[in-house]
């Protein structure tokens, strides 16, 4: 069997786990231990992100001609890809916050729903909120205002009530 028929099924595995990702960062892995990998692999996993090493010349393949092509200048050295389809977010957060404890984990870069980021523009995504925080502080900002309305209506009711 040639070497191309023996790459073509993991070029192929890379696009799928490509395919309709809201997020793809990649890091460089190298001088992590093995216990720091285990832990940054279970919160990558609780957080619904896939990680996984491929080589750099498949990557390049899987990414020709999709919106993920701009990560091939990253492509240097031991490269470890972080995917997420729901959270655009998640990814960079949880790589840019285990890189703080963990310094031989370094940030190369990556492409957030359909833009390029270098490593310090991953590390200012990694700022934003989750989804979840995000829609639980718009509906409390949209809360307050009807709270306190409701309680100034209520104090002159009670004024009234005692005149």
């Amino acid at each position: 069997m040639a070497k191309v028929e023996l790459k073509a099924p993991v070029v192929e595995e890379i696009k799928k786990a490509v395919e309709g990702a809201a997020t793809v960062v990649l890091v460089d892995h190298r001088g992590l231990t093995v216990d720091e990998d285990t832990r940054l692999r279970k919160q990558l996993r609780e957080a619904g992100v896939t990680y996984k090493v491929y080589k750099n010349t498949l990557m390049k393949r899987a990414f020709a001609g999709t919106e993920f092509e701009a990560l091939s200048v990253n492509l240097e050295g031991p490269s470890a890809m972080a995917v997420c389809k729901e959270d655009a977010t998640a990814a960079a957060r949880i790589l840019a916050k285990f890189a703080k404890d963990a310094p031989a984990l370094e940030l190369k870069g990556g492409v957030v729903e359909g833009t390029y980021y270098d490593a310090k523009g991953i590390t200012q995504i990694a700022t934003i909120p989750g989804r979840e925080e995000l829609l639980s502080r718009l509906l409390g900002s949209m809360q307050s205002p009807i709270t306190n309305m409701a309680r100034v209506l209520k104090q002159i009711a009670e004024k009234n009530a005692e005149a």
